[in-house]
C-alpha cells in the first residue's frame, strides 16, 4: 500500500511537470498525447484554481509572472513524497 501511494505521488509530480510545460501548447498536441494531457488537466485544473484564490502570480519581469499555484502544489507533492519514504 505504501509503495502504491509512493508511486502515485511520483506520477503526480511528473504529470504536473509535463502539464505545466504543455499547457501553453495544448491546442497543437497530437491526438495520442491530447488524451493524456486532458486527463491531467481534469485532475490539476480544479486544484490549481483553488490555490489561485490564495496565491497570485509572482511578477518576475515586465509582463512576466510565475504561477505560484503550481509551485505550491509541487511543494505539497514533494512533502507527500517525503512522508511515504
Amino acid at each position: 500500500m505504501k509503495f502504491l501511494l509512493h508511486l502515485l505521488v511520483y506520477a503526480a509530480i511528473v504529470g504536473l511537470f509535463l502539464y505545466s510545460k504543455l499547457l501553453p501548447h495544448k491546442d497543437r498536441l497530437a491526438n495520442q498525447y491530447k488524451s493524456i494531457f486532458n486527463f491531467f488537466d481534469r485532475v490539476f485544473s480544479p486544484i490549481l484554481n483553488f490555490f489561485r484564490k490564495f496565491m497570485k502570480p509572482a511578477q518576475v519581469g515586465y509582463g512576466l509572472a510565475v504561477d505560484m499555484s503550481q509551485l505550491l502544489l509541487l511543494i505539497i507533492l514533494l512533502m507527500l513524497y517525503g512522508l511515504f519514504r
